[in-house]
């Protein structure tokens, strides 16, 4: 038995003259299995994508919401802002504190008449037309 072990132990087998040869059908079911993990996972992360999606979509529309409710505040605010500044009493008490101007009379005013306009534009081109150019 020891000669037997021995033999085993100490014999060496070479099998470089073996020709390997690459298994064409395992490599094709290779592919093949690859391919279709490869669509799964895929299929996978889309289907795991769209709540979050959906749920990032929502927190949007929510801040914009907020955003256009403060902007709106804003502009109400701004607008009475305004109008409290455009009213004919400030104004006025602006126009005599600051500018120290005075009310005018009845006669420092000047009425101006105001001419109708052409009835044709045509009449309004001739009478440009009659005029000598400078």
């Amino acid at each position: 038995m020891s000669v037997d072990l021995e033999y085993a132990i100490k014999k060496d087998i070479r099998n470089n003259p073996i020709v390997r040869e690459v298994d064409l059908a395992q490599k094709r079911e290779f592919f093949r299995t690859l391919a279709l993990v490869t669509a799964i996972v895929g299929m996978a992360i889309f289907a795991a994508t769209q709540p979050f999606k959906m749920v990032s979509s929502g927190y949007e529309i929510e801040r914009l919401r907020q955003q256009l409710a403060e902007e709106e505040s804003l502009h109400r605010k701004l607008t009475l802002e305004a109008e409290i500044w455009r009213a004919p009493e400030r104004l006025d008490q602006r126009a005599r504190k600051e500018l120290r101007m005075i009310a005018p009379t009845s006669s420092d005013m000047v009425v101006l008449e105001v001419l109708p306009a052409p009835t044709s534009p045509r009449a309004a081109v001739m009478a440009d037309a009659g005029r000598e150019p400078r």
